[in-house]
């Protein structure tokens, strides 16, 4: 199979689809990779990298998106949907829930999408979307810890606080892997944490593992607003495997916030779970709303790229050889690969995809006969 690398377009996105490694591994099973030129610089892997690992570097990105499966990091952006063809299968994060213009043009272009964010094991897992929720989650600590400084906006608060003063208050909604993340990196920075969830195994699990150095609640509307109008610092780590991310904090809340206290909404690629969410960039990360500062950056683990690509490989790099060893067969006899069929020849076939446009939902095998 031909295999496509392009370079990544979305702003300071420095990811990179697939490693040399991964690229090696491909190669030695007698397929062809094409690399476009620059791709991995942002990672620091070089053009020579992936030409001892077997591959063509090919020089724009018209050569790297004429292959039968192309690998990616982000959706594609705006100038890229020219590519899309019924042709083509595209293995990447998509997050149609909150972008119906991408959603249109893949029916419309018959484009096969497998997004890593909702391929999904019979336990539930999901392995491909759990890397980078690792990292966004302890990122998200970090960035908030930032924007608390005065310099930077915030409230003026240092995470630890020090002696006979107190550390700064987050609120974590959700429990799963971002926020099971972020609050580690929180509990060890010293502040005072709070986790609030819908799951009561995931807050046992959390109270078992952090023995008093967090405190856990239920997730319920007064319980939300109490604590959030508490906070310093707010981590919207909420998940709806495939769809849109329910709002949690609404505009009329944040006037009861505290003035230059901080909101990472980790959810903003499924479309928030703050109602004055809106996608921001790496060049322009945050705005105010109400004296409240959002942060609400799309692609968070592209500012660590060298660990983020080497982390995401080690998870999408057997499904990429499954894909290239068998095209859509791989999917046709995998279930784990089917939950990541979002659209295939003009069919949606993820049922949260369609919910969230009210679109006619038709299953994956069906789709594929």
């Amino acid at each position: 199979m031909i295999i496509g690398l392009p370079k990544e377009t979305k702003d300071n996105e420095f990811r990179v689809g697939m490693s040399p490694g991964t690229v090696h591994t491909l190669t030695n099973q007698g397929h062809l990779v094409r690399v476009q030129t620059g791709a991995g610089i942002g990672s620091a892997f070089s053009d020579d990298d992936y030409r001892s690992a077997g591959a063509d570097i090919v020089f724009n990105a018209d050569d790297a998106w004429s292959a039968q499966l192309v690998v990616k990091v982000k959706e594609p952006t705006e100038p890229e949907y020219r590519y899309l063809r019924q042709e083509l299968i595209l293995f990447t994060y998509l997050h149609l829930a909150s972008n119906k213009s991408l959603v249109d043009v893949l029916l419309a272009t018959g484009t096969t999408g497998i997004a890593y964010e909702t391929v999904q094991t019979a336990s539930g897992e999901l392995p491909l979307l759990a890397p980078m929720s690792e990292v966004a989650g302890r990122m998200a600590t970090q960035i908030g810890a930032t924007y608390l400084l005065k310099t930077s906006g915030g409230r003026g608060i240092l995470m630890s606080g020090v002696p006979g003063v107190a550390p700064a208050n987050v609120v974590i909604l959700g429990a799963g892997i971002v926020g099971a993340n972020a609050a580690r990196v929180a509990v060890g920075m010293g502040a005072q944490v709070t986790v609030l969830d819908v799951n009561h195994n995931r807050l046992k699990y959390l109270d078992d593992i952090y023995r008093g150095q967090l405190l856990t609640r239920m997730s319920d509307g007064l319980n939300i607003r109490e604590l959030v109008f508490q906070a310093d610092l707010v981590i919207g780590a909420i998940l709806i495997p495939g769809g849109r991310a329910p709002w949690l904090i609404t505009k009329e809340m944040l006037a009861d916030m505290r003035k230059g206290s901080v909101i990472v909404d980790v959810a903003v690629d499924q479309g928030g779970c703050v109602e004055t969410t809106h996608p921001t960039t790496h060049s322009h990360p945050v705005y105010e709303v109400d004296g409240v500062l959002h942060y609400c950056v799309t692609n968070m683990p592209g500012a660590v790229p060298r660990t983020s690509t080497f982390a995401l490989n080690n998870q999408t790099a057997t499904y990429v050889v499954k894909l290239a060893n068998e095209g859509l067969n791989a999917v046709r006899q995998e279930r784990t690969l089917q939950h990541g069929l979002n659209t295939y020849r003009g069919y949606v076939t993820h049922p949260a995809v369609a919910e969230a446009f009210g679109l006619t939902y038709t299953n994956p095998l069906q789709a594929l006969q």
